[in-house]
């Protein structure tokens, strides 16, 4: 649930093709439900799919130690410590901890709500506790409900679950990962509160239809996964972006039955083209659009975004801030690059939509003073400070209004939003400050928010539709608590692995029994 996520000639004339694993599983990886730990050599370790690129201990972020075959008493990590913070790096990539970890609760506590039409759903708890987390799955269960959205006791999970995104993981990649939430994360005995859907639409075995008809098998999506690509960079952006990452749950539309209408960039140009609101934030397009997606934006920008959550052309915030915060900072730059990379290849959507042109009309109006429109006095009385009256903003601390994606995009919701409530661009540790955007909903009415945010989406060169006070009041009703939710101020593990100071599990009544999280 994240937003703003997210090529070159030699790209375009490559004649050589090459599949997703240089992506895919390596012929040694381990089946799911192979006994712990593994693998059985540091060689193995080092093979795995989505381990990060070569690098110094020192260029890694928390959890992308590389595979390591010395002992802890010579302070380097030993195979199966190096396994584990592979698994604690896939988590990042899969951002597993922005939907699992809540606020001032322990990392993968679960509890986290999500505010659907069918009713308020909560993330499960997924650590280690045997009786509210996971900590008697095995390893073939804990697999199949990763890919296939099923639990051991066999009812399907809600698809707020990418689970259709996940499929595409490859069996290392889940092995590992398996590792890393069984002996690297710590239990916590914390149940989660029930879901609140009402019946008949509780009910999970139509979820099976559901699943049957919508989510790919995961024979299908690895296939998918393996299909040829211009370079290896590419196929691993592509894997990341489409599995892991599961970018098209937000930034992809979903129809009448909540499935996503694209899964893969196979599937047309309804792949990443913008999503449907999320808790009052409306995802935009990851595509190629010049003014509404990331045409105007370079590698360059993308990858400092998902590095730091800013760059000159925005900033992050809402639940891609999140994602950020707990996802995509933690990734290699090699990673990064890929997933930029792999969405600049994208075409738009709409290929039709005309380039942004700066207009200074309104830069003058609000530097020459006199009489002002409403929008424009709004504005200078209550954005201009940050934003500048050229829209230009102070990037990367305060974004950019003027040709703003975002600002541009076809629904307003993301703009009123951030208007009523505010927002935290939290820190990361490429841009340790964090930066607060205030909310102006106490002290603006309706009219007042709908007359500066349609300001904003017509002037410097934007062209976006106007807001009305029906639309204000309609999203300030729909705000509650749950669904202005933030990413903790620090990440879920802040500090970098060590070879002596992997997490140990804490002993556990073996005669507790088996709960199964909500989702």
């Amino acid at each position: 649930m994240k937003y703003l996520l997210l090529c070159g000639a030699a790209l375009l004339t490559s004649l050589t093709s090459v599949t997703a694993p240089a992506l895919a599983a390596d012929q040694h990886a381990p089946q799911p439900g192979t006994p712990l730990p593994a693998p059985a050599s540091p060689a193995d370790a080092a093979s795995r799919p989505i381990a990060p690129p070569a690098a110094t201990p020192e260029a890694l972020p928390s959890g992308a130690s590389p595979p390591a075959s010395h002992s802890a008493s010579d302070g380097k990590a030993t195979p199966a410590q190096a396994l584990i913070a592979k698994g604690r790096y896939i988590a990042a990539a899969a951002d597993c901890a922005a939907c699992h970890s809540m606020p001032g609760s322990a990392p993968y506590a679960g509890g986290y709500a999500f505010q659907l039409p069918i009713g308020t759903l909560y993330s499960s708890n997924i650590t280690p506790d045997k009786t509210h987390g996971i900590g008697r799955w095995t390893e073939a269960q804990f697999v199949r409900a990763i890919r296939e959205g099923v639990r051991p006791d066999g009812a399907s999970l809600y698809p707020a679950m990418p689970f259709p995104s996940y499929a595409r993981m490859t069996d290392a990649d889940l092995h590992a990962l398996y590792v890393y939430f069984m002996q690297g994360v710590q239990p916590v005995a914390q149940a989660v509160r029930p879901n609140s859907i009402p019946w008949p639409l509780s009910m999970r075995f139509p979820l099976a239809v559901w699943r049957w008809v919508f989510a790919p098998s995961p024979d299908a999506a690895r296939k998918s996964a393996e299909r040829p690509f211009p370079t290896p960079e590419m196929a691993r952006g592509a894997y990341l972006v489409e599995g892991p990452g599961h970018c098209g749950a937000c930034h992809t539309r979903r129809g009448l039955a909540m499935q996503e209408t694209a899964l893969t960039a196979q599937d047309g140009p309804h792949y990443l083209a913008g999503g449907a609101a999320v808790d009052g934030w409306t995802p935009p397009s990851l595509r190629g659009e010049p003014r509404t997606g990331l045409g105007a934006w370079s590698v360059a920008d993308l990858t400092a975004f998902l590095r730091s959550g800013r760059n000159k052309r925005g900033s992050a915030f809402g639940n891609m801030d999140t994602a950020v915060h707990h996802g995509t900072q933690y990734l290699t730059d090699e990673d990064l690059t890929a997933m930029a990379r792999y969405l600049k290849s994208l075409p738009p959507a709409d290929a039709t939509q005309a380039g942004w042109e700066p207009d200074p009309a309104a830069t003058h109006a609000l530097q020459a003073g006199g009489r002002l429109t409403p929008g424009q006095q709004l504005y200078l009385d209550n954005c201009a400070a940050c934003h500048r009256s050229n829209g230009a903003g102070y990037a990367p601390a305060f974004p950019p209004l003027a040709g703003n994606p975002v600002v541009q995009n076809r629904s307003a919701d993301s703009l009123i939003h951030i208007v009523l409530t505010g927002a935290t661009l939290h820190g990361t540790a490429a841009a340790p400050s964090a930066f607060t955007m205030p909310g102006f909903g106490a002290r603006l009415t309706d009219a007042q928010v709908a007359t500066v945010v349609t300001f904003i989406r017509q002037a410097w060169g934007n062209t976006a539709p106007a807001v009305t006070d029906t639309d204000v009041a309609h999203l300030r009703k729909t705000l509650t608590p749950d669904t202005i939710q933030s990413a903790p101020p620090t990440p879920v593990d802040p500090a970098p692995v060590r070879a002596d100071a992997v997490p140990q599990r804490a002993a556990q009544d073996p005669s507790q029994e088996t709960a199964h999280p909500a989702m």
